[in-house]
């Protein structure tokens, strides 16, 4: 398996403190790593020829297991969401990079691609992979809550609560099946809409959870002014980059959570800052193109 880091906690302030979890491996970091390493070798143990997955335009997931594949000599495919993408991949940080890493892109329309879960499309899109491993779309499934489960350290029991973002709810579950009955797990959804709570659900054996759906911006890969300043004062005052989909957003709601009372000031505040950090790039193009402040 890959090589990882053992990282200290950083503290911010007084209250609240981050685990750069984004850094245990130069590209293949942060929850995409634990998702992905326990699915690997799975993979690798019972001698599969490589690994499908699911993504699109600006997957980390994608990226993650391009760069996993490639580092570990594994055949990946990437089944990604628009065909339209197919003639753009040069325009396109993450599929640029994913093909940089060996991985074959196969472009599918959105209807196709919403059929990614039903059993007898998968079979049809194996008929040409024989003998792959399937990872669904942002690697989550129980041997990704098996690997998220050891982001958590003896060293962070001390604190009472713990937050992450939130996009397929693998790494929450994981939080939340490592963690103290007395601390309480905050998610920060990058999406809107509650369809999240029975996703998480499924993996997470403990009930000290909740989620705080005030603070997607929008919602997945939605930003604005107020997020992207705030992200760049971060930067220059943390020495730390946050992620505009994820990090971000979770940093954001954990201070206004806290100045509101939403989180009591007194209680010890642990930010896990999961990575994706690969998806400036592609938004910053995005907001050049509106004429807009871009991420530093």
């Amino acid at each position: 398996m890959l090589s990882i880091k053992t990282l200290e906690n950083i503290r911010l302030n007084a209250q609240v403190s981050l685990k750069p979890d984004y850094l245990i491996h130069p590209t293949v970091s942060g929850n995409k790593y634990r998702k992905l390493k326990y699915n690997l070798q799975k993979a690798q143990s019972e001698n599969y020829k490589g690994i499908l997955t699911f993504g699109g335009a600006f997957s980390n997931h994608i990226a993650a297991t391009a760069a996993a594949g490639k580092a570990l000599g594994i055949p990946t495919v990437g089944v990604i969401r628009g065909e339209e993408l197919a003639s753009k991949i040069e325009f396109n940080s993450t599929l640029k990079y994913a093909k940089f890493c060996g991985m074959h892109l196969q472009f599918v329309s959105r209807s196709d691609y919403k059929q990614k879960t039903d059993p007898m499309y998968l079979e049809t899109l194996l008929e040409n992979y024989d003998n792959f491993y399937t990872i669904p779309e942002g690697g989550t499934n129980a041997l990704a809550i098996q690997g998220c489960q050891e982001i958590l350290t003896e060293e962070d029991k001390n604190f009472d609560v713990i937050c992450c973002a939130v996009g397929t709810g693998g790494t929450i579950a994981g939080l939340i099946n490592s963690s103290l009955p007395t601390q309480k797990i905050i998610g920060f959804p990058a999406l809107k809409g509650g369809f999240l709570n029975e996703d998480i659900c499924k993996f997470a054996s403990q009930s000290n959870w909740e989620l705080c759906e005030a603070y997607h911006f929008g919602g997945y890969a939605k930003v604005d002014s107020k997020l992207i300043t705030f992200m760049n004062h971060f930067k220059t005052t943390y020495k730390i980059p946050l992620d505009p989909v994820y990090t971000a957003k979770m940093m954001y709601g954990i201070f206004d959570a806290i100045q509101t009372g939403k989180i009591p000031k007194d209680a010890k505040v642990l930010a896990i800052h999961t990575g994706g950090l690969q998806g400036i790039e592609g938004m910053n193009l995005r907001l050049k193109q509106k004429q807009l402040e871009v991420i530093l």
